[in-house]
């Protein structure tokens, strides 16, 4: 059991991000938990991609266990791409900020139903 902590570890990072996407209103609040659940996974797949005692993957007289090393650098695009789309989330956020005035997601969603039934009249 205590050899797999990281495995709890991203568990545990999971739902709590998982919680903070489905729980708050707040849009920022939303990003940071999507922010955490992406770090869940990505320690996740960097702790299956790790074997343990294992070699750098260069042959070498003596060693039969290596490490693979794709999954670690997939993780690394992955890192780039989420950094990428949270900075482009937290620019949408900033634009809703400016065109509603809150980040609230009740808030808004009530401001946009008030507009939609002022169109219909």
């Amino acid at each position: 059991m205590l050899d797999s902590y990281n495995y709890w570890i991203s568990i545990v990072l999971m739902m709590i991000g998982f919680f903070g996407v489905i729980a708050s209103g707040n849009l920022v609040k939303k990003m940071m938990g999507l922010a955490i659940f992406q770090v869940s996974v990505l320690l996740f797949y960097v702790s299956v991609g790790n074997v343990k005692n294992g070699a750098v993957p260069i042959l070498i007289d003596g060693i039969d266990k290596y490490s693979n090393p794709i999954p670690h650098v997939l993780m690394l695009t992955a890192i780039v791409v989420g950094v990428a789309v949270m900075a482009v989330g937290l620019a949408i956020i900033v634009r809703i900020k400016e065109e509603y005035g809150t980040i609230e997601e009740d808030e808004i969603l009530g401001l946009d139903s008030e507009s939609n039934k002022k169109e219909q009249e």
